[in-house]
């Protein structure tokens, strides 16, 4: 079973994608930003973890370049998820180790999109 980890400050979105994921067959975890999801990643090491490019006290694409550094098991699919398509940031997280990146909002579509496309490229 595949696993995909959300990193994102509002609990609303996190349920919201934990139901899209696990609606597809995905084991899902969450963290409410970068602190709770590095003791999470400490000890598991999932398939996708989507990161949201805006939560307080934490600088997402720091967070995307610590995660990159870290010992996993398997190199993880990280999805930067932004709420409006701003071109340098979205450059940003992706030379620091960002894969692709997902514009809020989404649904159950255009998560199956973005895996067909993620899984393509792979």
């Amino acid at each position: 079973m595949q696993h995909c980890f959300v990193v994102d400050d509002s609990e609303i979105i996190r349920k919201f994608t934990r139901l899209i994921f696990e609606s597809l067959g995905f084991r899902v975890s969450e963290a409410d930003g970068p602190v709770a999801a590095m003791e999470r990643l400490s000890l598991e090491s999932p398939d996708y973890i989507l990161v949201d490019w805006r939560m307080p006290d934490a600088n997402s694409i720091e967070f995307i370049s610590k995660i990159r550094a870290l010992p996993l098991a398997q190199r993880p699919h990280i999805i930067y998820v932004v709420t409006e398509e701003e071109p340098r940031e979205i450059k940003r997280a992706m030379a620091n180790g960002a894969d692709s990146f997902l514009l809020k909002p989404f649904n159950r579509e255009i998560i199956e999109m973005k895996l067909a496309e993620i899984r393509v490229t792979a």
